[in-house]
């Protein structure tokens, strides 16, 4: 992992990245390499792949950091990215896996209320997606929606948000 990590961190290869990248995502479903990855500053180095131009490289840094979310240690450090990872949402081509992987990020970050606060300016892009994306971009913006709507604090904020 920790090669995984520094590989991550010398090359600009697109190509290798996303192999680094696949390979710590595979790795982060087991959860004794989750800390592992944190412990060894890998939650920044992924993150940081978020600012990459690459698509795909974007794509799978944010599927590396799904898999690393399901840690709540992780997940008070994969919050700084919350807003960057909104912005990635909002910008993506409708329905594109990067945008659905951003979805998913953001649904694991929505379970529990303690982040819900930087997603409220993206909630009108959650909106658009419902009723223009595909079944599979409706249903992953239903689930943060849903996780939204379990917080009150969140009431005003869906329901004065301009569709």
């Amino acid at each position: 992992l920790q090669k995984l990590i520094h590989l991550l961190q010398a090359t600009d290869d697109p190509l290798i990245q996303e192999q680094a990248l696949i390979t710590l995502s595979n790795s982060a479903a087991f959860s004794v390499n989750q800390d592992i990855i944190r412990n060894l500053d890998g939650l920044s180095v992924i993150g940081g792949m978020l600012s990459d131009c690459v698509p795909k490289v974007k794509e799978k840094a944010l599927n590396a950091l799904n898999n690393l979310s399901m840690n709540i240690k992780n997940q008070e450090e994969i919050q700084v990215y919350i807003i960057q990872v909104c912005r990635i949402v909002e910008s993506a081509p409708l329905n594109s896996d990067l945008q659905l992987a951003g979805l998913r990020l953001l649904t694991n970050m929505s379970v529990t209320s303690n982040y819900h606060h930087e997603m409220i300016n993206s909630i009108p892009c959650f909106l658009y997606l419902l009723s223009e994306g595909t079944e599979r971009t409706q249903i992953q913006v239903l689930k943060v929606l849903v996780n939204l709507s379990a917080n009150p604090a969140m009431t005003r904020h869906l329901l004065r948000a301009q569709v």
